[in-house]
């Protein structure tokens, strides 16, 4: 079992930025990969990036790339996600997952259970 506990979420203004956080515990050894998703008010929860564990590679959705920068602290088991020029059309929730060896990268093995991310304009 894998506990993921996300923060850093609030209001900001447009054009901001800010850094959400994810705590990994439990049974990380299985863990390969960690990435964060996000769904809008009235739409279907999607794939935002993702990082690889040991190595640190990183995808992103073409829709966040050059604002988005996932990082980790492999010390600290915890996983980042920086948001730069923030917009009103970023204001979701974001989720932490993890991705477990059994699954692969066909679905998250594991969720957190959000952050709330609101952008004014």
């Amino acid at each position: 079992q894998v506990q993921l506990v996300e923060s850093g979420g609030g209001l900001v203004q447009s054009g901001g930025s800010l850094r959400l956080s994810c705590a990994a515990s439990g049974r990380t050894f299985s863990v390969y990969a960690m990435g964060w998703f996000r769904q809008a008010p009235g739409k279907e929860r999607e794939f935002v990036a993702r990082i690889n564990w040991s190595g640190g590679s990183t995808y992103y959705a073409d829709s966040v790339k050059g604002r988005f920068t996932c990082s980790r602290d492999n010390a600290k088991n915890t996983v980042y996600l920086r948001i730069d020029s923030l917009k009103p059309e970023d204001t979701a929730v974001y989720y932490c997952v993890a991705y477990n060896s059994a699954q692969g990268l066909s679905a998250p093995g594991y969720w957190g259970q959000g952050t709330q991310v609101t952008v004014s304009s």
